[in-house]
């Protein structure tokens, strides 16, 4: 009886654990899967961080560029508001290229539908220094990004509740 006792405990562990890390792998779910306006939205978000991750070459800085509205209002709990494509690209090239990397924390990832409008992203990310390689600092972002005819853009950004990477 003990020895069933135990086996039993033992699937219930290795089912748990495999079932927590299906969800923290970064893998997308049977829904995500299926839901075109996640794969859309993942795919931008994919390449607009890219292109963020590489902007120390003028043609990602620019690249990376072409992702924002011009009038996009970025909001970051400890760097404060911007409110144009032009200064929020002032401060990334000025911090972010040839510094650090973002990857996105896998597993947070979600998107939201705005009627007659676009998306919402939202998750967590981390951020990299390339000097070093180590990931120190994470945050929380929501991403709004506009669909006019096929054309996706970010409106709005929030990236907070920064804090460091355990």
């Amino acid at each position: 009886m003990k020895n069933l006792i135990s086996l039993i405990a033992a699937l219930i562990a290795t089912t748990a654990l495999g079932a927590s890390a299906a969800t923290s792998s970064g893998a997308p779910t049977a829904r995500q899967v299926a839901d075109p306006l996640f794969e859309t939205v993942s795919a931008l978000d994919s390449a607009v961080f890219d292109a963020f991750n590489n902007c120390s070459s003028p043609e990602q800085l620019q690249k990376h560029a072409g992702y924002f509205a011009p009038d996009v209002e970025f909001y970051h709990d400890t760097g404060g508001v911007t409110w144009s494509r032009q200064e929020m690209l002032a401060n990334t090239e000025k911090y972010v290229c040839g510094n650090f990397r973002r990857e996105l924390v896998p597993g947070t990832f979600k998107v939201s539908p705005v009627k007659d409008f676009g998306a919402i992203a939202q998750g967590s990310h981390r951020f990299c220094q390339f000097a070093s390689g180590k990931c120190e600092g994470v945050a929380d972002f929501a991403i709004v990004w506009s669909n006019q005819n096929g054309n996706w853009q970010i409106t709005r950004v929030l990236s907070y509740g920064h804090r460091p990477n355990n």
